[in-house]
């Protein structure tokens, strides 16, 4: 069995994405999503931030980094890998998300936006040094109208029981 390394996060668009090329000519859209959860400590919740820095490769990198301003709301799908290095004698770690899918959720901080839009791929393969081929990748655009069925109808009836277990 293989081991599994997935990450899905949602969460807002600490800058703006960077776009850069490697060597070789890859594409490769870096940003950094920041998240939000709650705990409890000492009788008191309390927000912690989590940041988390993502890659997206290839044309769909190339495709969504204009949209990917500072404050957008988007969801990201991936696996994630380990850069490691030394500097000053020390050694240094960091996760990073390489994204298979990355999707705007809203329009971030009242700008205008593409809520809806996934940029991704089929696949989740990856190769050495966590570059991801580019022939391997297409685009995703989730336009297809929804189904807009009847709304649910609401209880004919107030007889709601008045022995509420919590």
């Amino acid at each position: 069995m293989a081991d599994l390394s997935i990450a899905v996060l949602v969460g807002r668009l600490t800058r703006d994405a960077e776009l850069k090329y490697t060597n070789s000519g890859q594409a490769v859209c870096h940003f950094s999503v920041a998240t939000s959860s709650r705990r409890k400590k000492s009788d008191q919740w309390v927000d912690e931030a989590s940041f988390w820095e993502i890659d997206l490769w290839g044309k769909q990198g190339e495709s969504i980094n204009q949209y990917l301003t500072k404050g957008k709301l988007v969801a990201v799908e991936g696996a994630m890998r380990q850069d490691r290095w030394e500097q000053d004698g020390q050694s240094r770690m960091k996760v990073i998300v390489n994204a298979n899918t990355v999707q705007l959720l809203g329009s971030g901080q009242g700008s205008g936006g593409s809520s809806g839009q996934s940029y991704g791929n089929q696949g989740t393969g990856s190769s050495a040094g966590g570059q991801q081929p580019s022939d391997s990748r297409e685009w995703q655009g989730h336009d297809a109208p929804r189904s807009q069925g009847p709304a649910p109808k609401a209880p004919e009836s107030d007889d709601f029981s008045d022995d509420i277990p919590f």
